[in-house]
């Protein structure tokens, strides 16, 4: 696997993610920001936004396991929407087989392409 994920000392241990991802693949994957089409609260958006972050890595020959970095942007994000945006996670994790837990950047934005998007996620991937 050239993805190795760790928490190194001196960090604070995230539960939801990996400070540090080391990547030692050869061929680099970038799937473009993905969104849920079929609308849905935010739970449901986050969930098929990682359902659709791992459709495009199979195409590519990946899978979760290879995500060196994720970037997710929320609309109006606050911090009481997380217990939804985890929900999400957990459920696509649930269908995935293993919660993704790579190093992650969470930002709050305006608004994304059309209004119905509550969320859109990004993800390189290294593969050997």
């Amino acid at each position: 696997m050239p993805i190795t994920l760790v928490n190194p000392s001196g960090l604070p241990e995230i539960n939801a993610y990996r400070q540090v991802s080391i990547a030692t693949g050869t061929k680099m994957v970038f799937v473009a920001g993905q969104v849920a089409w079929d609308g849905g609260d935010l739970a449901a958006q986050v969930e098929q936004c990682y359902l659709n972050v791992a459709t495009a890595l199979a195409g590519a020959g990946g899978t979760f396991d290879d995500v060196a970095k994720l970037t997710v942007y929320v609309v109006d994000w606050t911090p009481d929407k997380m217990p939804l945006f985890l929900e999400g996670v957990a459920r696509a994790a649930a269908k995935l087989g293993g919660t993704p837990v790579p190093p992650g950047t969470l930002i709050g934005v305006a608004a994304l392409d059309v209004p119905e998007h509550l969320v859109e996620l990004e993800a390189v991937a290294v593969l050997d």
